[in-house]
């Protein structure tokens, strides 16, 4: 097992499959180590950029690392939990002045950063390549251990290239299968008789045992997910109710004389990312009426809305974060609107 020392780290971040793992580790580790010392600890998470960047300028790229240090910052938010004195975060996206190509470039830029902020460790996701293409880790973490800062490797499992379609299976995930499959049998039976608890637990075993190696494989986390299980339980009414408010305001704008409609099809790009939160953005947003989720790709949404107020309601964000705070906790929440977001990048161009 490694062992974080340090109190104050750095954690490069680029897209990988072991990145979300990298961060609970980092914010683990660090939490320890102020229990430990009685003094707070810093995580600082960055995303090097391998384009320089003008001033005033943004790209893809930019955004693009923009979107992955918000992203970081919610897990991390998630994985500190009550620990707000224990441990802080910072992001930022560096080596903005200058193309990077070469491990040793990376390295450098690294380096800069992590004594500018008096850093002493910088712990790398298994996954870690900014470009994409050959692997820079290994020489990377050799030219950062050259400049006497010291590095670490996150523990975690690294991803496989191409992942086998039927995994090794636990315990575990064979009962979580039989428990969805068995409670959704008897949801659409809408029975507790004998017959029915006898031919769906013999279903839902079929079922378990079919699938057991394909399905559920993700390993289960028993506390984050039933936080977020609360955290929906607390969405569903709240979504019902934007609808009963929808459908009043529909019903008026059906039954005015005027019929005053304002149809348009608008386009943003929502603060969810991985695919159950942005179907469950996608999911609330078509059935709150007077909006229609037309399109989804990635974060970004194309709907069509009935009404000027429809539009309005749709970019204040409320249910964006509302979904947010379901997988990603009330920090997450507060964050700006699609509408601001939308602002800000246009004073930024």
């Amino acid at each position: 097992m490694v062992s974080l020392t340090s109190s104050r780290v750095l954690v490069p971040v680029s897209e990988s499959g072991t990145l979300r793992s990298t961060v609970e580790f980092a914010v683990r580790r660090a939490i320890e180590r102020a229990e430990e010392t009685g003094s707070q600890s810093s995580v600082h998470f960055v995303y090097p950029l391998s384009e320089r960047i003008t001033v005033g300028s943004e790209t893809e790229e930019t955004q693009t690392g923009q979107s992955l240090l918000e992203r970081v910052s919610v897990w991390a938010e998630e994985d500190r939990g009550d620990n707000d004195e224990a441990v802080t975060f910072e992001t930022a996206t560096i080596g903005t002045r200058q193309y990077l190509f070469s491990p040793g470039d990376y390295a450098d830029v690294l380096v800069q950063y992590a004594r500018r902020n008096d850093l002493d460790t910088v712990v790398f996701d298994p996954g870690f390549n900014p470009l994409g293409t050959a692997p820079l880790l290994p020489p990377m973490e050799n030219e950062v251990r050259r400049s006497g800062i010291e590095v670490e490797e996150a523990p975690v499992q690294r991803e496989r290239r191409n992942p086998l379609l039927v995994q090794r299976a636990t315990l575990a995930q064979f009962l979580s299968l039989f428990a969805v499959s068995y409670g959704f049998y008897l949801l659409l039976a809408g029975s507790f008789a004998v017959f029915e608890l006898v031919t769906g637990a013999i279903s839902a075993a079929i079922v378990s045992v079919a699938l057991w190696g394909i399905s559920l494989t993700t390993p289960l986390k028993p506390v984050r997910t039933a936080k977020q299980i609360g955290r929906f339980a607390l969405y569903v009414p709240y979504l019902l109710w934007e609808i009963v408010k929808a459908n009043v305001s529909i019903a008026y704008v059906v039954l005015h004389p005027d019929l005053p409609i304002d149809p348009e099809v608008v386009e943003f790009d929502a603060a969810v990312w991985s695919a159950l939160p942005v179907t469950t953005l996608a999911n609330s947003i078509t059935l709150t009426p007077g909006t229609l989720t037309v399109d989804v790709s990635r974060q970004h949404f194309t709907v069509h809305t009935l009404t000027g107020d429809s539009r309005d309601d749709l970019f204040s964000g409320a249910l964006e974060r509302a979904v947010r705070f379901v997988f990603y906790g009330r920090a997450a929440a507060r964050i700006q609107t699609p509408l601001e977001r939308r602002q800000a990048e246009d004073e930024e161009r």
